[in-house]
């Protein structure tokens, strides 16, 4: 029989860090199963890869789709999510941000003690490692993630940031220390111009290493296993066997699958919504409403522009200038390969009343198409999507079948708030562009075009083009018990059942202010002295009070 103290399931950014802290001591013994498979390829270490990876359906890339979305005019909308070791920080565009800290205040004022941003700061910092900095009131230097400073030369981000500026807003230089309001370089998890994913900074030191680590890849979890009201095990399946195999957890099975999988895995052992469960034939083992819902992600609308003369992601990505990109990256090491083609952004408010801001801009060195991110021509795109959405959407099963991909409704726009901020965005984004700054080396507005200016006319770009920003969150919603939406409290136990917590993004029960990679490896992070019975660190104390806090 197979028995380990603790199993984790999916070895994404939580899932990594679990199975690297659980194991720290040398006494507990974890089992880490992992649907996908190694993360050896030559496009995950290249940071330019992941315009591959994340394009579509593949090895290391689930390539859900969406249900038709019916305030996108009836499409599909693509769903990408990691599979294999690291997760979807294996082909993501490894922008490093936390989130605004307020993000952080308003789970503790939803009464989820332990979460506020004083609280989850020193989890931050103990991950990380700011290359060439850090040990600061914000920042770590002696943490398995290796963030470092977006430092490519090209001029387009230099001048869109100068725009920024031009145009009235603020310049930061961290996005991620005491103010997230403006323009600036990202933080990226790159080093040395290699990715740093979290199985780069998690597992790869451990693996083999450690004799009380297990690590199975080509391990699909399809259910958990539940006796008399607690969850003793898993069953998965091994590579393209149909033959099932069961673990045993003595302590606790912690799942990391993601906002996607880690409901479709409750929902196949019939934990979830009855009514939904037995609509796709499987039987109710624990009724638990939340299961599914909560679902919520950024969604995104990309303005281009031409800049005539001037080589961008395009140029090194098509012919023999990609061949050339490859062969300069796997021999020496250099050119364009070590970029992400995306290294400046800003934080906007679109109303001065609000108490952070509600727009995040990305400046990407092509011209492109939302659903996979390809690139379609030499020039530069501000990508802008609202980041509180009120929007909300759902995971359930398809059927009790489980290699069938889940059902996903994004629900994306059904909120009428969330249509304006993208229109107070565009105009926002069309005055940075018109600054000295932009103007002086771009010519034509390729997207969605300067004869698109009515509000009509714009919402029906948006509703046309806008697409996922690929950070799906709050599925097992914490929250508390009489709260219909809730999964997990905030000790991430699945209420109702003994021995399972759930330790990924579908916890958060609000959407973050950026991208979700950080906040995900924040919470392996956090969930490791829950298991543990450990005593957090010190809540953070800010240097100059609430200046602190990113306002």
């Amino acid at each position: 029989m197979q028995e380990y103290d603790y199993i984790v399931v999916g070895a994404g950014s939580a899932g990594s860090v679990l199975a690297n802290r659980l194991t720290a001591d040398g006494e507990a013994r974890v089992l880490l199963l992992e649907a996908g498979g190694k993360d050896d390829s030559i496009l995950v270490k290249m940071p330019a890869g992941a315009y591959s990876l994340i394009g579509g359906k593949g090895r290391y890339n689930w390539g859900f789709w969406s249900e038709p979305e019916p305030h996108l005019d009836g499409r599909r909308v693509f769903f990408p999510r990691g599979k294999g070791l690291g997760g979807s920080s294996s082909i993501n565009g490894m922008i490093y941000i936390r989130g605004h800290a307020r993000d952080y205040d308003q789970w503790r004022q939803m009464g989820l003690a332990g979460w506020s941003y004083a609280d989850v700061l020193p989890y931050f910092k103990r991950a990380e490692t700011l290359l060439g900095e850090g040990d600061d009131a914000f920042h770590g230097r002696d943490g398995p993630l290796c963030v470092s400073r977006a430092v490519s030369p090209h001029g387009i981000y230099d001048a869109f940031i100068e725009a920024g500026g031009q145009a009235g807003h603020e310049i930061t230089s961290d996005f991620n220390g005491a103010r997230q309001d403006g323009f600036g370089r990202y933080h990226l998890t790159i080093r040395d111009g290699q990715r740093w994913s979290a199985a780069r900074g998690y597992l790869r030191p451990i693996a083999g290493r450690r004799p009380t680590l297990t690590i199975r890849t080509g391990a699909r979890t399809t259910r958990v296993v539940i006796e008399k009201g607690r969850v003793v095990g898993v069953e998965y399946v091994v590579g393209s066997s149909n033959s099932r195999r069961v673990a045993y957890a003595r302590a606790e099975v912690i799942l990391s699958a993601g906002a996607v999988q880690t409901p479709h895995i409750l929902q196949l052992s019939g934990v979830g919504d009855p009514e939904e469960l037995r609509a796709a034939g499987v039987g109710v083992t624990h009724e638990l409403k939340g299961v599914g819902k909560n679902l919520q992600d950024h969604i995104a609308v990309r303005l281009g522009w031409e800049v005539p003369g001037m080589d961008t992601a395009y140029t090194y990505a098509r012919g023999l200038a990609k061949l050339r990109t490859g062969l300069d990256y796997l021999v020496r090491g250099q050119g364009p390969g070590r970029q992400n083609f995306l290294e400046a952004g800003a934080f906007l408010r679109t109303r001065p009343e609000i108490d952070r801001p509600d727009v995040q801009l990305n400046c990407v060195l092509a011209i492109v198409q939302l659903a996979g991110d390809k690139t379609i021509r030499d020039g530069f795109s501000i990508s802008l999507c609202g980041l509180n959405p009120e929007s909300r959407g759902t995971i359930t099963l398809k059927s009790a079948d489980p290699f069938a991909d889940p059902v996903i409704r994004g629900n994306y726009l059904s909120a009428p708030r969330d249509l304006r901020v993208m229109l107070d965005a565009i105009a926002q984004v069309r005055e940075v562009a018109a600054q000295p700054a932009l103007r002086s080396i771009s010519r034509v507005e390729m997207n969605p075009g300067s004869d698109i200016r009515s509000e009509a006319d714009l919402k029906a770009w948006i509703r046309r083009t806008a697409s996922s920003q690929y950070h799906p969150v709050g599925t097992c919603s914490m929250g508390s018990r009489d709260d219909g939406r809730a999964v997990v409290d905030e000790r991430l136990k699945v209420f109702g059942l003994e021995g399972l917590r759930v330790a990924d993004a579908s916890i958060m029960p609000t959407l973050v202010g950026g991208n979700t990679n950080a906040p995900s490896i924040m919470i392996g992070e956090k969930a490791a002295d829950l298991v543990l019975g450990r005593t957090p660190p010190a809540a953070a104390t800010s240097p100059r009070k609430r200046s602190a806090v990113p306002a």
